[in-house]
Protein backbone atom coordinates (compact mmCIF):
# COMPACT_ATOMS: atom_id res chain seq x y z
CA UNK A 1 0.00 0.00 0.00
CA UNK A 2 1.42 3.79 -0.95
CA UNK A 3 0.72 6.73 0.20
CA UNK A 4 2.03 9.23 -2.86
CA UNK A 5 2.41 13.37 -2.13
CA UNK A 6 3.23 16.14 -3.79
CA UNK A 7 3.57 19.94 -3.53
CA UNK A 8 2.04 20.31 -7.27
CA UNK A 9 -0.67 19.37 -9.56
CA UNK A 10 1.97 19.11 -12.43
CA UNK A 11 1.15 15.67 -12.54
CA UNK A 12 -0.37 12.74 -10.11
CA UNK A 13 1.73 11.65 -7.15
CA UNK A 14 2.29 8.49 -8.77
CA UNK A 15 4.00 9.33 -11.58
CA UNK A 16 6.24 12.08 -9.29
CA UNK A 17 8.17 9.71 -7.51
CA UNK A 18 11.92 9.58 -8.73
CA UNK A 19 15.13 9.58 -8.04
CA UNK A 20 16.24 13.04 -8.74
CA UNK A 21 15.60 16.61 -6.73
CA UNK A 22 12.68 17.05 -7.97
CA UNK A 23 11.14 14.03 -6.49
CA UNK A 24 7.98 14.33 -4.72
CA UNK A 25 7.08 11.67 -1.76
CA UNK A 26 6.04 8.28 -0.98
CA UNK A 27 5.33 5.99 1.82
CA UNK A 28 4.74 2.00 2.26
CA UNK A 29 3.72 -0.25 4.30
CA UNK A 30 2.84 -3.98 3.27
CA UNK A 31 -0.44 -5.06 3.86
CA UNK A 32 -1.50 -9.33 4.11
CA UNK A 33 -5.02 -9.74 3.27
CA UNK A 34 -6.44 -6.99 3.19
CA UNK A 35 -10.25 -7.04 2.17
CA UNK A 36 -12.65 -4.72 0.72
CA UNK A 37 -13.68 -1.91 2.63
CA UNK A 38 -10.76 -2.70 5.52
CA UNK A 39 -8.25 0.38 5.98
CA UNK A 40 -4.52 0.20 5.37
CA UNK A 41 -2.93 2.87 8.00
CA UNK A 42 -0.23 4.82 7.10
CA UNK A 43 1.05 6.63 10.36
CA UNK A 44 3.51 9.02 11.83
CA UNK A 45 6.57 6.55 11.72
CA UNK A 46 5.44 4.87 8.14
CA UNK A 47 9.11 4.95 6.49
CA UNK A 48 9.09 7.32 2.91
CA UNK A 49 11.05 8.90 0.50
CA UNK A 50 12.98 11.09 0.15
CA UNK A 51 11.45 12.79 3.44
CA UNK A 52 12.01 9.24 6.08
CA UNK A 53 9.17 10.11 8.00
CA UNK A 54 5.76 11.09 7.58
CA UNK A 55 5.92 13.09 10.94
CA UNK A 56 8.44 15.08 9.49
CA UNK A 57 6.82 16.34 7.09
CA UNK A 58 6.14 20.53 7.16
CA UNK A 59 2.60 21.44 7.57
CA UNK A 60 0.92 22.29 4.53
CA UNK A 61 -1.21 21.95 1.52
CA UNK A 62 -0.61 19.13 -0.57
CA UNK A 63 -2.10 16.64 -2.45
CA UNK A 64 -2.55 12.99 -2.27
CA UNK A 65 -3.01 9.76 -3.45
CA UNK A 66 -3.11 6.37 -2.60
CA UNK A 67 -1.88 3.07 -4.92
CA UNK A 68 -2.76 -0.57 -4.25
CA UNK A 69 -0.05 -2.90 -5.69
CA UNK A 70 -1.38 -6.41 -6.06
CA UNK A 71 0.66 -9.39 -5.35
CA UNK A 72 0.19 -12.88 -5.91
CA UNK A 73 0.88 -16.06 -4.64
CA UNK A 74 3.84 -18.13 -5.94
CA UNK A 75 4.27 -21.54 -4.87
CA UNK A 76 8.10 -22.29 -6.10
CA UNK A 77 9.64 -25.75 -6.98
CA UNK A 78 12.20 -25.03 -4.28
CA UNK A 79 9.34 -25.23 -2.00
CA UNK A 80 9.08 -21.69 -0.71
CA UNK A 81 5.91 -19.88 -1.01
CA UNK A 82 6.37 -16.35 -2.21
CA UNK A 83 3.99 -12.90 -2.84
CA UNK A 84 4.96 -10.88 -5.84
CA UNK A 85 3.14 -8.91 -8.92
CA UNK A 86 3.15 -10.73 -11.81
CA UNK A 87 3.38 -9.10 -14.84
CA UNK A 88 0.16 -7.46 -15.98
CA UNK A 89 1.56 -6.87 -20.09
CA UNK A 90 2.81 -3.24 -18.41
CA UNK A 91 6.12 -4.04 -17.70
CA UNK A 92 6.31 -4.02 -14.10
CA UNK A 93 5.37 -0.36 -13.77
CA UNK A 94 3.55 -0.20 -10.12
CA UNK A 95 2.24 2.70 -11.17
CA UNK A 96 0.54 1.64 -14.73
CA UNK A 97 0.26 -1.70 -13.33
CA UNK A 98 -3.41 -3.07 -14.52
CA UNK A 99 -5.46 -3.80 -12.18
CA UNK A 100 -4.07 -1.96 -9.20
CA UNK A 101 -6.16 0.01 -7.59
CA UNK A 102 -5.89 3.94 -6.73
CA UNK A 103 -7.41 7.10 -6.02
CA UNK A 104 -8.23 10.34 -7.50
CA UNK A 105 -5.81 13.02 -6.16
CA UNK A 106 -6.99 15.07 -3.62
CA UNK A 107 -5.84 18.67 -1.97
CA UNK A 108 -5.30 17.57 1.70
CA UNK A 109 -3.95 20.08 4.58
CA UNK A 110 -1.34 17.57 6.54
CA UNK A 111 -0.08 18.99 9.73
CA UNK A 112 2.16 15.98 11.22
CA UNK A 113 1.19 17.88 14.82
CA UNK A 114 -2.26 17.33 14.52
CA UNK A 115 -4.85 14.39 15.96
CA UNK A 116 -6.30 14.62 13.02
CA UNK A 117 -6.60 11.53 10.56
CA UNK A 118 -7.83 11.73 6.60
CA UNK A 119 -9.54 8.57 4.80
CA UNK A 120 -8.35 7.88 1.29
CA UNK A 121 -10.88 5.58 -0.66
CA UNK A 122 -8.89 3.74 -3.83
CA UNK A 123 -11.88 4.05 -5.75
CA UNK A 124 -10.38 3.75 -9.48
CA UNK A 125 -8.89 0.48 -11.26
CA UNK A 126 -6.10 1.00 -13.56
CA UNK A 127 -7.66 -0.76 -17.01
CA UNK A 128 -6.13 -3.61 -18.94
CA UNK A 129 -3.60 -2.71 -21.83
CA UNK A 130 -4.53 -3.76 -25.29
CA UNK A 131 -2.18 -6.37 -27.06
CA UNK A 132 -0.53 -5.39 -30.22
CA UNK A 133 -1.59 -6.09 -33.87
CA UNK A 134 0.58 -7.82 -36.60
CA UNK A 135 1.71 -6.13 -39.31
CA UNK A 136 2.99 -7.51 -42.50
CA UNK A 137 6.60 -7.20 -41.60
CA UNK A 138 5.88 -7.11 -37.59
CA UNK A 139 4.56 -10.50 -36.24
CA UNK A 140 3.85 -11.19 -32.20
CA UNK A 141 4.52 -14.27 -30.70
CA UNK A 142 3.78 -15.63 -26.89
CA UNK A 143 4.72 -19.12 -25.86
CA UNK A 144 3.96 -21.12 -22.48
CA UNK A 145 7.91 -22.13 -21.17
CA UNK A 146 7.50 -25.25 -19.66
CA UNK A 147 10.77 -24.38 -17.78
CA UNK A 148 9.66 -21.11 -15.88
CA UNK A 149 6.01 -22.61 -15.72
CA UNK A 150 7.88 -25.99 -13.43
CA UNK A 151 9.80 -23.30 -11.46
CA UNK A 152 7.00 -20.91 -10.72
CA UNK A 153 4.47 -23.45 -10.15
CA UNK A 154 2.07 -21.76 -12.66
CA UNK A 155 2.01 -21.01 -16.01
CA UNK A 156 4.86 -18.69 -17.60
CA UNK A 157 5.10 -17.44 -20.87
CA UNK A 158 7.85 -15.53 -23.01
CA UNK A 159 6.83 -13.41 -25.76
CA UNK A 160 8.39 -11.75 -28.72
CA UNK A 161 8.06 -8.88 -31.52
CA UNK A 162 9.52 -10.21 -34.48
CA UNK A 163 10.46 -8.30 -37.62
CA UNK A 164 10.37 -9.85 -40.54
CA UNK A 165 12.91 -9.22 -43.85
CA UNK A 166 12.14 -7.27 -46.88
CA UNK A 167 10.99 -9.71 -49.17
CA UNK A 168 9.95 -12.56 -46.60
CA UNK A 169 7.18 -13.84 -48.56
CA UNK A 170 8.27 -13.09 -52.03
CA UNK A 171 11.38 -15.74 -51.52
CA UNK A 172 9.84 -18.83 -49.32
CA UNK A 173 13.40 -20.76 -50.21
CA UNK A 174 15.18 -18.56 -48.07
CA UNK A 175 16.31 -19.07 -44.39
CA UNK A 176 17.55 -16.06 -42.14
CA UNK A 177 19.80 -15.62 -39.40
CA UNK A 178 18.51 -14.52 -36.04
CA UNK A 179 19.22 -11.21 -34.81
CA UNK A 180 17.82 -10.42 -30.71
CA UNK A 181 18.13 -6.97 -29.74
CA UNK A 182 17.83 -7.11 -25.76
CA UNK A 183 16.68 -4.66 -23.52
CA UNK A 184 14.02 -3.55 -21.06
CA UNK A 185 10.30 -4.73 -21.67
CA UNK A 186 9.18 -3.43 -25.06
CA UNK A 187 5.47 -3.10 -25.59
CA UNK A 188 5.82 -3.39 -29.77
CA UNK A 189 8.67 -3.50 -31.61
CA UNK A 190 10.89 -0.38 -31.26
CA UNK A 191 12.39 1.89 -34.11
CA UNK A 192 10.54 0.92 -36.68
CA UNK A 193 8.09 3.03 -38.49
CA UNK A 194 6.38 2.90 -41.91
CA UNK A 195 4.63 6.14 -42.05
CA UNK A 196 6.47 9.27 -41.81
CA UNK A 197 6.75 11.72 -38.95
CA UNK A 198 3.21 13.03 -38.04
CA UNK A 199 2.90 16.27 -39.41
CA UNK A 200 0.90 17.52 -36.62
CA UNK A 201 2.81 16.18 -34.04
CA UNK A 202 2.89 18.11 -31.21
CA UNK A 203 6.50 18.51 -30.43
CA UNK A 204 7.53 17.89 -26.90
CA UNK A 205 10.85 18.75 -24.79
CA UNK A 206 13.44 16.32 -23.57
CA UNK A 207 15.40 17.58 -20.58
CA UNK A 208 18.11 14.98 -21.23
CA UNK A 209 18.99 16.02 -24.49
CA UNK A 210 17.97 19.18 -24.29
CA UNK A 211 16.42 19.38 -27.41
CA UNK A 212 12.85 20.36 -28.34
CA UNK A 213 10.89 17.77 -30.64
CA UNK A 214 12.54 15.00 -29.61
CA UNK A 215 9.52 13.02 -30.31
CA UNK A 216 9.69 13.83 -34.28
CA UNK A 217 13.04 12.96 -34.52
CA UNK A 218 12.81 9.40 -32.63
CA UNK A 219 9.70 9.27 -35.34
CA UNK A 220 12.26 10.20 -38.19
CA UNK A 221 15.08 7.89 -37.28
CA UNK A 222 11.88 4.80 -37.04
CA UNK A 223 11.41 5.64 -40.41
CA UNK A 224 14.94 6.03 -41.55
CA UNK A 225 15.27 2.99 -40.17
CA UNK A 226 11.95 1.09 -42.17
CA UNK A 227 13.56 2.99 -45.52
CA UNK A 228 16.85 1.27 -44.80
CA UNK A 229 15.32 -1.78 -44.02
CA UNK A 230 13.41 -2.39 -46.54
CA UNK A 231 16.27 -1.11 -48.72
CA UNK A 232 18.25 -3.24 -51.74
CA UNK A 233 21.38 -3.29 -49.46
CA UNK A 234 20.78 -4.12 -45.84
CA UNK A 235 20.94 -7.66 -44.75
CA UNK A 236 17.98 -9.79 -45.10
CA UNK A 237 17.66 -11.36 -40.89
CA UNK A 238 14.72 -11.79 -38.66
CA UNK A 239 15.51 -9.24 -36.17
CA UNK A 240 13.41 -9.75 -32.22
CA UNK A 241 12.73 -7.95 -29.49
CA UNK A 242 12.21 -10.69 -26.33
CA UNK A 243 9.79 -9.89 -24.04
CA UNK A 244 10.29 -11.80 -20.78
CA UNK A 245 8.94 -9.64 -17.27
CA UNK A 246 9.21 -11.30 -14.70
CA UNK A 247 7.45 -10.79 -11.19
CA UNK A 248 10.79 -9.25 -9.84
CA UNK A 249 11.38 -6.54 -12.97
CA UNK A 250 10.09 -5.85 -17.08
CA UNK A 251 13.11 -8.68 -17.61
CA UNK A 252 14.78 -11.29 -16.54
CA UNK A 253 18.48 -10.71 -17.38
CA UNK A 254 18.28 -13.52 -19.54
CA UNK A 255 20.00 -15.76 -17.19
CA UNK A 256 19.00 -18.69 -15.09
CA UNK A 257 18.79 -17.89 -11.57
CA UNK A 258 17.87 -18.90 -8.00
CA UNK A 259 15.16 -16.49 -7.55
CA UNK A 260 13.60 -16.63 -10.82
CA UNK A 261 14.87 -19.64 -12.11
CA UNK A 262 16.01 -20.96 -15.70
CA UNK A 263 15.23 -18.12 -17.99
CA UNK A 264 17.99 -18.18 -19.85
CA UNK A 265 17.55 -21.99 -20.65
CA UNK A 266 13.99 -21.40 -21.41
CA UNK A 267 15.09 -18.15 -24.31
CA UNK A 268 18.06 -19.58 -25.76
CA UNK A 269 16.72 -23.22 -25.68
CA UNK A 270 12.75 -22.69 -25.77
CA UNK A 271 11.49 -19.24 -27.31
CA UNK A 272 14.67 -18.60 -30.08
CA UNK A 273 14.18 -22.32 -31.74
CA UNK A 274 10.29 -21.69 -31.47
CA UNK A 275 10.83 -18.30 -33.55
CA UNK A 276 13.38 -20.15 -36.20
CA UNK A 277 11.18 -22.58 -36.83
CA UNK A 278 7.93 -20.30 -37.09
CA UNK A 279 9.78 -18.08 -39.61
CA UNK A 280 12.46 -19.85 -41.19
CA UNK A 281 15.44 -19.49 -39.07
CA UNK A 282 18.53 -21.25 -39.93
CA UNK A 283 18.29 -22.78 -36.82
CA UNK A 284 22.38 -22.83 -35.47
CA UNK A 285 24.29 -21.29 -33.30
CA UNK A 286 26.67 -19.27 -35.94
CA UNK A 287 23.77 -17.98 -37.36
CA UNK A 288 22.80 -15.86 -34.15
CA UNK A 289 23.98 -12.61 -32.69
CA UNK A 290 22.60 -10.19 -30.18
CA UNK A 291 22.84 -6.55 -29.41
CA UNK A 292 21.45 -4.32 -26.78
CA UNK A 293 22.37 -1.56 -24.39
CA UNK A 294 21.94 -0.91 -20.55
CA UNK A 295 20.22 -4.01 -19.34
CA UNK A 296 19.97 -5.49 -22.88
CA UNK A 297 23.81 -4.70 -22.79
CA UNK A 298 24.26 -7.06 -19.62
CA UNK A 299 22.45 -9.80 -21.09
CA UNK A 300 23.83 -9.90 -24.41
CA UNK A 301 27.02 -10.16 -23.37
CA UNK A 302 26.12 -12.77 -19.91
CA UNK A 303 24.28 -14.66 -23.00
CA UNK A 304 27.28 -15.18 -25.21
CA UNK A 305 29.32 -16.22 -22.03
CA UNK A 306 26.92 -18.94 -20.73
CA UNK A 307 25.61 -19.94 -23.92
CA UNK A 308 29.12 -19.12 -26.33
CA UNK A 309 28.04 -22.34 -28.66
CA UNK A 310 24.79 -21.07 -29.38
CA UNK A 311 25.41 -17.29 -29.97
CA UNK A 312 28.03 -15.90 -32.62
CA UNK A 313 28.61 -12.61 -31.22
CA UNK A 314 27.55 -10.19 -29.37
CA UNK A 315 27.63 -6.30 -29.37
CA UNK A 316 27.27 -5.09 -25.92
CA UNK A 317 26.54 -1.08 -25.28
CA UNK A 318 26.30 0.85 -21.32
CA UNK A 319 26.10 -2.56 -19.62
CA UNK A 320 25.15 -2.83 -16.58
CA UNK A 321 28.04 -3.73 -14.31
CA UNK A 322 30.12 -6.55 -15.60
CA UNK A 323 32.69 -5.96 -13.13
CA UNK A 324 31.60 -6.14 -9.06
CA UNK A 325 34.73 -4.54 -8.06
CA UNK A 326 32.83 -1.59 -9.99
CA UNK A 327 29.32 -2.18 -9.54
CA UNK A 328 28.31 1.43 -10.29
CA UNK A 329 31.10 3.00 -7.24
CA UNK A 330 30.85 -0.05 -4.83
CA UNK A 331 33.61 -2.55 -4.68
CA UNK A 332 31.39 -5.24 -3.32
CA UNK A 333 34.17 -7.34 -2.28
CA UNK A 334 36.45 -4.61 -0.43
CA UNK A 335 33.84 -2.35 0.87
CA UNK A 336 31.77 -2.26 3.68
CA UNK A 337 29.31 -0.14 3.00
CA UNK A 338 27.61 0.71 -0.20
CA UNK A 339 26.19 4.01 0.56
CA UNK A 340 29.24 5.32 2.09
CA UNK A 341 33.01 6.21 1.62
CA UNK A 342 34.64 5.60 5.28
CA UNK A 343 37.08 7.42 6.94
CA UNK A 344 38.64 7.84 10.49
CA UNK A 345 36.28 10.53 10.81
CA UNK A 346 33.71 11.09 7.92
CA UNK A 347 31.55 9.18 6.00
CA UNK A 348 30.66 10.58 2.36
CA UNK A 349 27.43 9.31 0.72
CA UNK A 350 28.43 7.75 -2.56
CA UNK A 351 26.74 9.37 -5.81
CA UNK A 352 24.71 6.87 -7.77
CA UNK A 353 23.35 8.91 -11.19
CA UNK A 354 25.41 11.86 -12.80
CA UNK A 355 25.35 14.21 -16.03
CA UNK A 356 28.48 14.73 -18.53
CA UNK A 357 29.74 17.42 -16.60
CA UNK A 358 29.48 15.33 -13.65
CA UNK A 359 26.80 17.16 -12.12
CA UNK A 360 25.42 14.01 -9.13
CA UNK A 361 21.45 14.47 -9.32
CA UNK A 362 21.22 11.30 -6.93
CA UNK A 363 22.84 9.15 -4.60
CA UNK A 364 22.84 4.84 -4.09
CA UNK A 365 21.45 5.76 -0.25
CA UNK A 366 18.49 8.18 -2.38
CA UNK A 367 17.77 5.08 -4.84
CA UNK A 368 18.02 2.32 -2.42
CA UNK A 369 15.62 4.17 -0.06
CA UNK A 370 13.36 4.64 -2.72
CA UNK A 371 13.06 1.40 -3.56
CA UNK A 372 12.44 -0.05 -0.40
CA UNK A 373 9.46 2.35 0.27
CA UNK A 374 7.47 0.75 -3.07
CA UNK A 375 8.72 -3.13 -1.96
CA UNK A 376 10.22 -5.13 0.60
CA UNK A 377 12.04 -8.32 -0.14
CA UNK A 378 13.62 -6.94 -3.17
CA UNK A 379 9.92 -6.14 -4.90
CA UNK A 380 10.06 -2.86 -5.60
CA UNK A 381 10.23 -3.64 -9.37
CA UNK A 382 13.23 -1.34 -9.98
CA UNK A 383 17.32 -1.35 -10.61
CA UNK A 384 18.57 -2.34 -7.58
CA UNK A 385 16.23 -5.08 -6.29
CA UNK A 386 16.62 -7.05 -9.43
CA UNK A 387 20.38 -7.17 -9.35
CA UNK A 388 19.88 -9.00 -6.21
CA UNK A 389 16.65 -11.18 -7.54
CA UNK A 390 19.38 -12.16 -10.43
CA UNK A 391 22.71 -12.48 -8.63
CA UNK A 392 21.81 -13.47 -5.31
CA UNK A 393 20.99 -17.28 -3.50
CA UNK A 394 17.54 -17.43 -2.48
CA UNK A 395 16.97 -16.83 1.26
CA UNK A 396 15.01 -19.27 3.95
CA UNK A 397 12.04 -16.94 3.42
CA UNK A 398 12.00 -18.00 -0.30
CA UNK A 399 13.27 -13.93 -1.62
CA UNK A 400 16.56 -13.21 -2.69
CA UNK A 401 19.39 -12.98 0.36
CA UNK A 402 20.60 -8.66 0.38
CA UNK A 403 23.75 -7.95 -1.01
CA UNK A 404 23.46 -5.38 1.50
CA UNK A 405 20.89 -4.14 4.11
CA UNK A 406 18.96 -1.83 2.21
CA UNK A 407 18.45 0.84 5.16
CA UNK A 408 22.26 0.98 6.42
CA UNK A 409 23.82 -0.02 3.30
CA UNK A 410 25.95 -2.69 5.33
CA UNK A 411 27.35 -5.27 2.59
CA UNK A 412 27.02 -8.87 3.05
CA UNK A 413 30.07 -10.58 2.16
CA UNK A 414 29.23 -14.08 1.81
CA UNK A 415 26.42 -12.88 -0.69
CA UNK A 416 29.15 -11.09 -2.22
CA UNK A 417 30.80 -13.84 -2.83
CA UNK A 418 28.15 -15.81 -4.49
CA UNK A 419 27.58 -12.91 -7.05
CA UNK A 420 31.12 -13.27 -7.96
CA UNK A 421 30.97 -17.10 -8.72
CA UNK A 422 28.02 -16.95 -10.35
CA UNK A 423 27.79 -13.41 -11.71
CA UNK A 424 30.50 -11.49 -12.36
CA UNK A 425 30.97 -11.41 -16.17
CA UNK A 426 34.85 -10.51 -15.73
CA UNK A 427 35.73 -12.74 -13.25
CA UNK A 428 33.97 -15.88 -15.17
CA UNK A 429 36.18 -14.86 -18.23
CA UNK A 430 39.45 -14.37 -16.20
CA UNK A 431 38.47 -17.91 -14.60
CA UNK A 432 37.24 -19.81 -17.47
CA UNK A 433 39.58 -18.33 -20.04
CA UNK A 434 40.80 -21.56 -21.25
CA UNK A 435 37.69 -23.31 -21.96
CA UNK A 436 35.59 -20.02 -23.19
CA UNK A 437 38.45 -18.15 -24.81
CA UNK A 438 38.23 -20.67 -28.06
CA UNK A 439 34.46 -20.19 -28.17
CA UNK A 440 34.53 -16.64 -27.91
CA UNK A 441 37.02 -15.17 -30.30
CA UNK A 442 35.84 -12.43 -32.37
CA UNK A 443 32.54 -12.62 -30.19
CA UNK A 444 33.08 -9.72 -27.79
CA UNK A 445 32.26 -6.10 -28.86
CA UNK A 446 31.75 -3.89 -26.08
CA UNK A 447 30.43 0.03 -26.35
CA UNK A 448 30.25 2.94 -23.41
CA UNK A 449 30.07 6.32 -22.72
CA UNK A 450 32.89 7.70 -20.25
CA UNK A 451 30.52 9.88 -18.73
CA UNK A 452 27.82 7.25 -17.87
CA UNK A 453 25.09 8.64 -16.22
CA UNK A 454 25.60 5.14 -13.72
CA UNK A 455 29.13 5.26 -13.50
CA UNK A 456 29.26 1.48 -15.87
CA UNK A 457 32.11 2.91 -17.85
CA UNK A 458 33.69 1.85 -14.64
CA UNK A 459 33.52 -1.55 -14.85
CA UNK A 460 33.80 -1.80 -18.69
CA UNK A 461 37.46 -0.25 -18.06
CA UNK A 462 38.36 -3.36 -15.80
CA UNK A 463 37.13 -6.03 -18.50
CA UNK A 464 39.26 -4.56 -20.89
CA UNK A 465 41.89 -4.88 -18.94
CA UNK A 466 41.52 -8.49 -18.88
CA UNK A 467 40.52 -8.94 -22.14
CA UNK A 468 43.57 -7.22 -23.50
CA UNK A 469 46.27 -9.65 -21.39
CA UNK A 470 43.55 -12.80 -22.88
CA UNK A 471 45.66 -15.27 -25.84
CA UNK A 472 45.64 -18.54 -27.09
CA UNK A 473 43.39 -16.90 -28.30
CA UNK A 474 43.13 -13.19 -28.37
CA UNK A 475 39.38 -12.07 -27.39
CA UNK A 476 39.67 -10.14 -31.18
CA UNK A 477 36.91 -8.03 -30.27
CA UNK A 478 36.51 -4.16 -29.30
CA UNK A 479 36.10 -2.12 -26.69
CA UNK A 480 35.62 1.45 -27.30
CA UNK A 481 34.32 4.53 -25.62
CA UNK A 482 32.40 7.90 -26.19
CA UNK A 483 33.74 10.93 -25.27
CA UNK A 484 31.37 12.82 -22.55
CA UNK A 485 28.94 10.67 -23.43
CA UNK A 486 25.97 9.33 -21.39
CA UNK A 487 24.18 5.91 -20.78
CA UNK A 488 22.93 4.42 -23.68
CA UNK A 489 25.45 5.39 -25.64
CA UNK A 490 25.94 2.72 -28.52
CA UNK A 491 29.28 3.37 -30.03
CA UNK A 492 28.92 5.92 -33.31
CA UNK A 493 31.32 8.79 -32.61
CA UNK A 494 29.82 10.52 -35.64
CA UNK A 495 26.61 10.99 -33.75
CA UNK A 496 25.62 12.66 -30.53
CA UNK A 497 24.08 10.32 -28.05
CA UNK A 498 20.68 11.42 -29.03
CA UNK A 499 20.92 10.27 -31.94
CA UNK A 500 22.97 7.51 -31.49
CA UNK A 501 20.86 5.88 -29.16
CA UNK A 502 18.25 5.46 -31.83
CA UNK A 503 20.40 3.56 -34.50
CA UNK A 504 21.20 0.38 -32.97
CA UNK A 505 19.34 -1.76 -35.54
CA UNK A 506 21.27 0.10 -38.30
CA UNK A 507 24.51 0.14 -36.69
CA UNK A 508 24.44 -3.70 -35.52
CA UNK A 509 22.88 -5.41 -38.42
CA UNK A 510 25.24 -4.84 -41.19
CA UNK A 511 28.03 -5.86 -39.00
CA UNK A 512 26.48 -9.14 -37.59
CA UNK A 513 25.81 -10.31 -40.91
CA UNK A 514 29.31 -9.49 -42.02
CA UNK A 515 30.68 -11.28 -38.96
CA UNK A 516 28.64 -13.83 -39.87
CA UNK A 517 29.63 -14.58 -43.47
CA UNK A 518 33.07 -14.61 -42.22
CA UNK A 519 32.66 -17.10 -39.48
CA UNK A 520 30.06 -19.56 -40.85
CA UNK A 521 31.39 -23.29 -41.25
CA UNK A 522 32.20 -25.13 -44.54
CA UNK A 523 28.88 -25.82 -45.91
CA UNK A 524 26.64 -23.59 -44.16
CA UNK A 525 23.87 -21.24 -45.73
CA UNK A 526 24.93 -17.93 -46.73
CA UNK A 527 23.07 -17.48 -49.86
CA UNK A 528 19.86 -17.98 -49.70
CA UNK A 529 19.15 -14.60 -47.05
CA UNK A 530 21.13 -12.64 -49.48
CA UNK A 531 18.81 -10.88 -52.39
Amino acid sequence: MLLLISNNAEDEPRFQLSDGPQSQLGYGIDVEGLKVGEVAVIDGNTFGYPIERLADLPAGDYYVQGLLHKYETFNLSTGHTVKLPMDRGEGQQWNRAPGNLYSIPQKLHIDPNSASTHKIMLDQVIPPIDSPSDTKYIKHIKLKSERLTAFWGRPMYLGAHVLLPEGYDEHPEARYPLVIMHGHYPSDFSGFRVDPPDPNLEPDSSARFSLKGYNRIVQQEAHDFYKAWTGPDFPRVILVEIQHPTPYYDDSYAVNSANMGPYGDAITYELVPYIESQFRGLGEGWARAMYGGSTGGWEVLAAQIFYPDEYNGCYAACPDPIDFRAYCLVDIYQDKNAYYVEGAFKRTLRPGHRDYLGRVNSTLRDMNHRELVLGTHSRSGQQWDIWEAVYSPQGPDGYPKRLWDKYTGEIDQEVAAYWRENYDLRYILQRDWATLGPKLEGKINIYCGDMDNYYLNNAVYLMEDFLQTTDAPPYGGEVTYGDRDEHCWNGDPTQPNAISRLRYHRMFIPRIAKHIDATAPAGADVKSWRY
